[in-house]
């Protein structure tokens, strides 16, 4: 993780697809520097690459922006949009009614279900019930971590980790007992020989749209209505036009849009 953060930092400002359009419109993409495969992962070289960094290409290249993808910790994406530092949150950020009161959202890009992970020989579920006495892991400042404080403070004692990757890192040391992510994130965890040996999908939490919302969206100043058009005009684009299966189909062998 170290590595990753480094790399990152050396690279604090980059391209999202190498692509420059004459008169394009300048897009600083924030996203948080870690490992989240297989949405976001970083190389040696500190080039970031996964599903999601194809498709902010993709909607940048459709949009005929000139995407400049600016590295913040997950916990300032937000302040990082309101004092302008960046003008657009694209890293797996669910839209919600919380939210949605600092910041506007694009339509959503992608919704998958919230997962449970645990550790092998021993059972249980996904519920308060199953959970009780348990430590739970979740990455602060996120909908999971809200989730958690709403659903599971009554059974579990909830441990709050500045990234996921250092919740699973616990989980995997026995240091707490389980952790809450999305499903996707979670099964790349599991495909890991780390995570192959250590554990194993518990189940899918209750919906809550309220907490959890319809999806993951692009984040936007309330403002920049413009903006917030644009992107969902290329999203719309992208997904009539194939490039979106396109890219998905390179990970994942399901519909990850969602219904």
């Amino acid at each position: 993780m170290q590595n990753i953060l480094k790399a990152a930092a050396a690279a604090l400002i980059f391209s999202a697809s190498g692509i420059a359009f004459a008169n394009a419109e300048e897009v600083k993409v924030g996203f948080s520097p870690e490992a989240y495969p297989p949405f976001y992962s970083a190389d040696a070289s500190g080039n970031w690459t996964g599903w999601e960094v194809d498709i902010v290409n993709a909607i940048c290249e459709e949009a005929k922006f000139d995407c400049v993808m600016t590295p913040i910790p997950w916990d300032g994406l937000i302040p990082g949009l309101t004092t302008k530092k960046i003008d657009a949150i694209m890293n797996s950020m669910s839209i919600t009614a919380e939210r949605e009161k600092t910041i506007a959202f694009s339509d959503k890009y992608y919704n998958t279900p919230t997962a449970i992970v645990g550790p092998k020989g021993e059972t249980f579920g996904a519920t308060p019930e199953d959970l009780k006495g348990k430590i739970l892991g979740v990455q602060v400042s996120t909908t999971h971590s809200a989730y958690a404080k709403k659903h599971f403070a009554d059974a579990a004692e909830i441990k709050e980790y500045q990234t996921q990757d250092e919740a699973n890192q616990d989980l995997a040391a026995g240091r707490i007992d389980a952790t809450q992510a999305d499903s996707i994130a979670l099964g790349a965890f599991l495909k890991t020989d780390q995570g192959k040996e250590c554990c194993d999908l518990k189940g899918h939490v209750a919906e809550d749209l309220e907490i959890l919302g319809p999806g993951v969206g692009a984040g936007v100043r309330k403002e920049d209505t413009e903006l917030k058009e644009k992107i969902n005009a290329a999203i719309k684009a992208i997904r009539e036009n194939g490039k979106y299966d396109e890219i998905t189909k390179k990970y994942f062998d399901f519909d990850i849009y969602g219904g």
